[in-house]
């Protein structure tokens, strides 16, 4: 049952784990390592987005892996960090929460951020590995069968929530479906370039030009 006078001494640390998981999630690392490494603002290429997807347009394979770990270990380490010290649920759970979103609108980006799909695959592998490998398994599965980016990141979301409640329960399927959804929504318009066949394919490069990517076909990076 809700307790009012717990809430009302609890909701000041929540309020803190979700900002303290916001300020972290808000970091850029594709366009922060991108310019270190000499490359071109993510935001100037392909999709435009600051993901791993896009860095992967560049050419810079390396650079591209080490984004989309930087991105997942925001998630994850908020998740461990605060749960360590405050009980990972609903503390732990509510700063990876708020790390999700700050990748979704970062405050040094005017709020333009990516799809939150690395992110949010941190957070689930910080809950619980078993969730984390089964998301990550189901996007792994479905790139290698239709090399889309984008519907790979679809189907894992979509995918989460069950494995969340098989494994952790109703709560676990109420927060993981919440992430889902709303990466789902950030998602809006790979799902129409999906449906006119318009979204571009997964494409390995070992090389690949400034030029080159900002003329690539502007399907949009899930990460």
């Amino acid at each position: 049952m809700f307790d009012p006078v717990s809430w009302s001494f609890a909701w000041p640390y929540f309020l803190a784990a979700i900002a303290g998981g916001y300020v972290v999630g808000s970091i850029p690392f594709g366009i922060i390592l991108t310019k270190l490494a000499g490359g071109p603002d993510l935001r100037s290429i392909g999709s435009g987005n600051i993901g791993a997807t896009n860095v992967l347009r560049t050419g810079n394979k390396g650079l591209a892996a080490l984004t989309l770990l930087l991105d997942a270990a925001k998630g994850a380490v908020m998740v461990l960090a605060v749960g360590h010290f405050f009980g990972p649920d609903p503390m732990g759970w509510l700063a990876g929460f708020g790390a999700f979103l700050g990748h979704l609108f970062p405050i040094w980006l005017k709020f333009r951020g990516g799809k939150g799909v690395a992110t949010s695959l941190g957070v689930l592998f910080a809950i619980s590995p078993a969730v984390g490998a089964m998301t990550a398994a189901t996007w792994l599965v479905t790139a290698a069968i239709f090399r889309y980016s984008s519907l790979s990141a679809l189907v894992a979301l979509a995918a989460a929530p069950g494995f969340a409640f098989w494994i952790l329960g109703i709560q676990g399927l109420k927060f993981v479906g919440i992430i889902a959804i709303i990466s789902w929504l950030k998602h809006a318009g790979n799902i129409q370039r999906l449906i006119k066949g318009e979204e571009s394919k997964i494409k390995l490069r070992s090389t690949a030009s400034a030029e080159e990517a900002a003329t690539t076909e502007a399907g949009d990076n899930p990460a």
